[in-house]
């Protein structure tokens, strides 16, 4: 072989690669539709996000949203246990096609991974029985409240709080909770995982969402360079806000419809 020819060869095999390259990072939508098989990222430990319910089958907000996004694209759904430290290496190491795990937007995440729009709230508030008036801080006076010690909640609820409520400070969720369902206290504040936990396993509380202290929305996961799979995601996102479809499982899971979510 001459050495044009060597020079010829080596350079058709290098653009093949990369073509090779590019089709593959642009690839997970039409792998998705040819295997009719989409693997999601979720928790299994975070209700009511991601759960196992009594039937050992994954629950929640985010598994619902899975299943959903899997139907759009005629796909199954193969969903994939991970924890907060693992969803994203999943993500970038093709075990999962999307990470739907209550997944915060950021800068630093923004650097290595890409983001829909936001499909579902995470937030802290404030819980209170139905039976009792609160629709702003001020009905909080004189009341008492249970919060975890520390936490986000005990933060931004002293920015706001009236100088009257009455905090009872516990070490940790599970203490806090257990002091408001024993009726120790009147209102309780904490985050939305824990609250929509609570209400599910205590229906007689006939708790509910009364006031926001803090939202950092949920958003899906998607690796970079996926701008296909990205744009279908966003466009079936779009239709369940339209439809009601999101406002209705945030409402189940959580207490709250969903609202404005950011794009």
């Amino acid at each position: 072989m001459t050495i044009s020819k060597r020079h010829f060869a080596l350079a058709f095999a290098c653009a093949a690669l990369l073509a090779s390259g590019a089709a593959q990072a642009q690839g997970a939508l039409e792998n998705i539709q040819k295997s009719k098989t989409l693997k999601v990222a979720i928790p299994t430990d975070y209700p009511p996000y991601g759960f196992v319910g009594p039937d050992m089958q994954p629950q929640g907000l985010d598994v619902e949203v899975a299943k959903l996004i899997a139907a759009k694209l005629g796909a199954k759904v193969e969903l994939v246990p991970v924890t907060s430290a693992n969803r994203i290496p999943y993500l970038q190491t093709k075990k999962a096609d999307l990470v739907i795990s209550t997944l915060g937007k950021n800068a630093e995440r923004e650097k290595v991974i890409d983001f829909s729009s936001a499909y579902a709230p995470f937030f802290q508030a404030v819980y209170a029985s139905k039976s009792l008036n609160i629709k702003s801080f001020a009905d909080l006076a004189g009341k008492s409240v249970a919060v975890t010690r520390g936490a986000m909640e005990d933060q931004e609820l002293a920015k706001v709080a009236p100088a009257s409520l009455d905090y009872k400070r516990f070490e940790d969720n599970n203490a806090t909770i257990a002091a408001f369902v024993a009726g120790q206290t009147q209102t309780l504040a904490t985050s939305a995982a824990v609250a929509g936990n609570m209400m599910q396993k205590n229906p007689q509380l006939g708790a509910e969402y009364k006031l926001l202290l803090k939202d950092s929305p949920c958003f899906v996961g998607i690796a970079k360079g996926e701008d296909a799979l990205k744009a279908k995601v966003n466009e079936i996102i779009a239709a369940a806000k339209k439809d009601g479809t999101l406002d209705m499982l945030s409402k189940k899971f959580l207490g709250k419809e969903a609202g404005d979510l950011p794009s």
